[in-house]
């Protein structure tokens, strides 16, 4: 280091510098090398992680880009300092500043990093992932980047001379008259971490709440709200701490929907019951939108007021709501052509008035 000094100073008197001046543009030089030599590097490493199938080294590699390079110059800062005296104070809060920046730079990359995860595994190469793992690894992104941010928070304050301990303490006890003012804020993000935890919905899943007038497409998740669009278009926001306390159906997750109808036909074509019964039943099983691997009833079940009737129970292989419409309907009418062409027909609610005939004696003939 001595024979540098020495070399830097005779060569700073042959050109007419000052050897201070001289050491800062070697520093910035060596500092610009240094930029360029690591864009080319990164450049390399990141075709040698494209060359493979593993793209979790890509990730890494991404999330350090530019990071690396602001530590560099970082570090071409501190080395500034070191080598320029420019007052104890002074010199004192850039050295806290350079603390505090490297902190910075190291939690940065780790966003990077976990942002870098969230997309590659919500990536379609890794399978047709359901929604309930997609809520899951956002809710664990989203509790990890809120807890690298508390965690680089303490960190900066300390590098600042903050006590951290002071702090923690004054937190616990302020930490309680909060909770009570904040009772519903705290519940409503207990509420959705449960929500991302238990995962019964996750957005896009169409829910219902028997037990409230809650109905619609699930639109966003918040930690305080999850926004839901009704039918009818109107967004609808449910606090989160209203799902622990109410039945929460998802139709979005059934394996089938079903069709569940009785039709009844007319007490005169009862002989006809029987191979009606028998053709429905069979034109069910030929069906080619009705799951098979599921219930499938066809029976007679009761006698009306004014019909006999048969219900039919069966599921379709679809969970979508419009195709399900079609297909339904197509049963129907193939239901009702079975029934006329049996010579029957479909009942309608009748009465039937039957008159008592009274008969009257006549005195001079008799009755």
């Amino acid at each position: 280091m001595n024979r540098f000094n020495a070399w830097l100073e005779s060569v700073a008197t042959a050109i007419g510098l000052q050897p201070e001046l001289l050491a800062l543009m070697v520093l910035l030089m060596a500092g610009l090398a240094g930029h360029l030599l690591l864009g080319h590097l990164i450049r390399r490493l990141h075709r040698a992680a494209g060359s493979n199938r593993n793209k979790w080294d890509d990730v890494v590699v991404t999330a350090l880009e530019r990071p690396v390079r602001l530590v560099l110059w970082v570090l071409v800062g501190y080395i500034a300092l070191d080598t320029y005296e420019v007052g104890a104070n002074l010199q004192a809060r850039l050295i806290e500043v350079y603390d505090t920046a490297l902190v910075l730079l190291v939690v940065w990359f780790l966003h990077r990093l976990i942002g870098g995860v969230e997309n590659e595994l919500m990536r379609e190469r890794y399978g047709n992932s359901q929604s309930t793992d997609k809520a899951t690894v956002r809710a664990v992104i989203q509790l990890s980047r809120i807890c690298l941010w508390v965690i680089a928070g303490l960190g900066v304050l300390q590098s600042i001379g903050v006590s951290i301990s002071g702090l923690l303490a004054f937190g616990g006890i302020g930490g309680i008259a909060v909770g009570f003012a904040a009772k519903d804020l705290l519940a409503n993000f207990i509420g959705g971490l449960s929500i991302y935890l238990d995962r019964p919905f996750t957005t896009g899943d169409w829910i219902r709440s028997p037990d409230r007038n809650i109905e619609g497409t699930v639109e966003d998740i918040g930690w305080r709200l999850t926004r839901i669009r009704t039918f009818d278009q109107r967004p609808l926001y449910v606090p989160n701490a209203v799902f622990g306390q109410i039945s929460v159906e998802n139709p979005s997750r059934m394996f089938n929907r079903r069709i569940y109808e009785t039709v009844g036909i007319r007490y005169q074509d009862s002989q006809s019951m029987a191979p009606i019964v028998e053709q429905v039943r069979a034109m069910l099983q030929s069906h080619q939108e009705i799951d098979l691997s599921r219930t499938l009833i066809v029976n007679f079940v009761s006698f009306g007021p004014s019909s006999l009737d048969f219900f039919v129970y069966t599921f379709t292989k679809t969970t979508d709501w419009v195709r399900f419409h079609e297909i339904k309907q197509d049963v129907m009418l193939k239901i009702l052509d079975i029934v006329i062409s049996n010579g029957a027909d479909v009942a309608f609610p009748t009465q039937t008035l039957h008159v008592e005939q009274v008969m009257q004696m006549d005195p001079e003939h008799g009755a």
